[in-house]
């Protein structure tokens, strides 16, 4: 059995959001291909993701007491930690990624748990896990002239490298503000690649 950490980053409600229309749409899929995995939803927004606070960085340290993995910090990066797959609903957000979303990265990204420094440089310690980031996104991003303004699925996928994690999909539905475009062709697209990833994911 897998865990599996589907983490939301919008500040729209489902029904609302184009991108998490992709995503429910890939967790239903996973849902009936993998029946007995568990399932931990992390809605950011709901959860109340804030930045760092002033003074607390020092607690991002790596002690692994059950006082430690219980703390308003440390608890997300041992909650990364014990999953086996990520599913990251995201959308490109001027260039980016919602900056709720870089908060939490802040918050998993902690030396002597998800990853370790070393004599030949930081080690990532989440291995043999794998990611999909469904991210949806104004325009044409994933080709130039604009893949080269894109740095949302760039950071995602590069953070997860740096943690160990190279087993990872994107699945992007494009020119959603685009007026001339068929926006109902490029989401069944993007949903139909779900779909697919779904079910050997």
């Amino acid at each position: 059995m897998s865990k599996i950490l589907y983490v939301k980053a919008n500040a729209k409600e489902d029904s609302e959001s184009r991108t998490f229309k992709i995503s429910e749409i890939f967790m239903e899929e996973y849902k009936k291909n993998h029946p007995q995995d568990e399932i931990i939803t992390l809605d950011l927004y709901k959860e109340n993701i804030e930045f760092l606070p002033f003074g607390h960085l020092d607690e991002l340290h790596g002690a692994e007491t059950k006082k430690d993995r219980e703390h308003p910090i440390l608890k997300y990066a041992y909650q990364f930690l014990e999953s086996d797959k990520y599913v990251i609903a995201a959308p490109l957000w001027n260039l980016s990624i919602p900056a709720i979303l870089k908060a939490y990265i802040d918050y998993i990204t902690v030396p002597g748990v998800t990853f370790n420094y070393t004599a030949n440089g930081p080690v990532g310690l989440c291995h043999n896990k794998k990611g999909v980031h469904i991210v949806t996104r104004g325009g044409s991003y994933s080709q130039p002239p604009l893949s080269e303004y894109e740095m949302g699925d760039r950071y995602i996928r590069t953070i997860f490298g740096f943690l160990g994690i190279t087993d990872f999909n994107t699945v992007a539905a494009e020119n959603l503000d685009v007026i001339e475009v068929d926006k109902e062709a490029e989401m069944k697209k993007a949903m139909d690649q779900a779909l697919e990833l779904a079910k050997n994911f």
